[in-house]
């Protein structure tokens, strides 16, 4: 993707002619500083984009890759829905499925990076909405994408949760030689300590989450290949190439078999997607308008192509797909490690994939928190005056972090009471989420106000990002749909009413309260080329920002 030099010179000529930025300390001072005494993305941070910088940038291009390879957790979320393409359709959905769903995933991926090129901001895709559409139309669609990224982003952190309490207990089955089985309850409760734990984490600063996140991609790497290697080296009865890539076994109930087989789209699509979790820390990034993209691209492509040898290897060295799925962990995978690694290969293998899931919990919370931040920068969520505020230690919005465990915890409560009903829960993350990218990629090709960042696709834009909605379109229809006929309590798909809720709630609050107040992403950082350079006290906290402030460019 080429870098366009003259986006560089337009930021060096706007640092020129803005002037001064007020911007808020920890101990409620401000100061009034000179653009050029910032960093260039601070600068176009403050001056193109109307925001004060209040992160530090300590994200540079291995961490940030590293961050948006772990938003995937690729070897841990396989392991999670290999069941799906099984049941589905047997070894061929779980190889053509990720084939055919990752290329839809990869446009997505690339017109997701392409926006937050040309807009760095921790607002995400929800801030693009302001450049993209006409005036009067950004209120009400930056209300909506607002709404289905935090529900998407909550949801897909609740499963990422869920998921880490099952495998960290399925080792523990296992290590017992099955004679100890958790329940539902127990595995509850499990989920509820790992998320405080992800809080406590992502109470640390900026620069501990960074060195933190730069190691975690090499990690990853090296379990995802020792354990392809070891599973084949170790599998006497491997099936042949034929079975792998045309073995159609469907027990889901659906009919036509073919229809069925489509199924195996979710395992894809909750691995593939999140894709602009990077975004929401690009002001935390240097340089993010380049290395934002770049990172979201090659981790997407990295995914893509890994999860997809992933596949073909478990699907060599599964054995009886019926049997597996009948595992006492309920977990395939972790099952397959057993089978062909042994006890003590099994339980390293599957508390390997636990650390590396409890990575992608680390990241979406920071992603999380991040949004709720930016959000409430603009008055978005109820309490917005709580959750912006930015603690003077560590640099980061604690309570942001906090209300986002709170939420996390009590979608997982559900679980208690049916699993069919949290996993609804879990199945509209990907809709929520891939919703909350297409509207304004949408927008982006409707009212041609697009401005290209240094990341772009040149003429191949249009097409990936038409492909990008179609492709959402169908996989929606499919996942709103029951993966098990004859469908009953415990087999409904209840995605579509969480889904119908939450934007019930946000269209109940928009109208008694949010038009009233709300005009879609606010513009806080006060520019004056006149103003000193001096201290001055200021009376509200760290992290309160002035509403509607409108940054003034003065020609040089």
């Amino acid at each position: 993707m080429a870098e366009n030099p003259r986006d560089l010179e337009d930021l060096r000529q706007r640092k020129k002619s803005v002037g001064t930025v007020e911007l808020q300390g920890p101990n409620g001072q401000t100061r009034i500083v000179n653009l050029e005494e910032l960093s260039n993305a601070d600068a176009a941070l403050a001056a193109k984009f109307g925001y004060k910088p209040v992160f530090k940038r300590e994200f540079g291009y291995l961490s940030t890759f590293s961050f948006a390879v772990s938003i995937s957790g690729l070897f841990s979320t396989v392991a999670t829905t290999f069941s799906y393409p099984l049941y589905a359709g047997g070894a061929s959905s779980a190889v053509w499925c990720w084939l055919i769903s990752g290329a839809g995933c990869m446009c997505i991926a690339c017109s997701v990076a392409e926006l937050v090129s040309a807009y760095p901001t921790c607002g995400g895709l929800y801030y693009t909405v302001s450049r993209l559409a006409p005036k009067n139309w950004v209120p009400s669609i930056s209300w909506i994408t607002g709404w289905l990224n935090v529900l998407g982003q909550i949801a897909g952190l609740a499963s990422s949760e869920y998921g880490a309490a099952q495998l960290l207990l399925a080792a523990a089955s296992m290590g017992s030689d099955f004679t100890y089985l958790p329940t539902t309850g127990t595995i509850i409760g499990v989920m509820a300590g790992l998320t405080v734990l992800t809080g406590l984490v992502n109470s640390l600063s900026t620069y501990w989450m960074e060195k933190m996140t730069k190691t975690y991609v090499l990690f990853h790497i090296a379990i995802l290949v020792t354990c392809s290697i070891a599973l084949l080296a170790k599998c006497d009865n491997r099936h042949n190439a034929k079975y792998v890539f045309t073995d159609v076994d469907s027990t889901s109930g659906w009919s036509p078999v073919g229809f069925a087989w489509l199924f195996g789209f979710l395992s894809v699509s909750w691995t593939m997607t999140d894709y602009d979790a990077t975004a929401h820390i690009t002001e935390e990034i240097s340089n993010p308008e380049v290395k934002a993209p770049w990172a979201i691209s090659l981790a997407m492509a990295f995914t893509y192509i890994g999860g997809f040898l992933f596949n073909i290897v478990l699907c060599f060295v599964m054995g009886d797909p019926a049997k597996i799925l009948e595992s006492p962990m309920e977990q395939p995978v972790a099952q397959i490690f057993y089978n062909v690694l042994g006890k003590g290969g099994g339980v390293f293998f599957t508390v390997c994939a636990f650390f590396i899931i409890k990575f992608v919990t680390f990241t979406a919370m920071q992603s999380l928190a991040r949004t709720v931040f930016a959000f409430s920068r603009d008055r978005l969520l109820p309490f917005s005056n709580v959750w912006v505020k930015i603690n003077p230690t560590t640099q980061t919005p604690l309570y942001a972090v906090w209300i986002s465990v709170f939420w996390a915890i009590a979608i997982n409560l559900i679980g208690l009471g049916s699993y069919a009903a949290i996993a609804g829960v879990f199945n509209v993350t990907a809709i929520a989420l891939d919703w909350s990218y297409c509207i304004p990629i949408v927008c982006k090709m409707i009212f041609g106000q697009f401005e290209p960042g240094p990341w772009h696709m040149g003429k191949f834009s249009f097409a990936v990002n038409a492909y990008a909605c179609i492709w959402t379109l169908f996989v929606t229809i499919i996942f709103i749909l029951p993966t098990v006929r004859p469908v009953g309590g415990d087999t409904m798909n209840y995605a579509i009413a969480f889904l119908g809720a939450i934007l019930v709630f946000a269209a109940i609050f928009w109208y008694l309260t949010g038009k009233k107040f709300y005009t879609g992403p606010l513009i806080e950082a006060d520019v004056d080329e006149n103003a000193s350079g001096d201290l001055k006290d200021g009376s509200g906290s760290s992290g309160e920002y002035a509403r509607g402030k409108e940054a003034k460019e003065v020609p040089s």
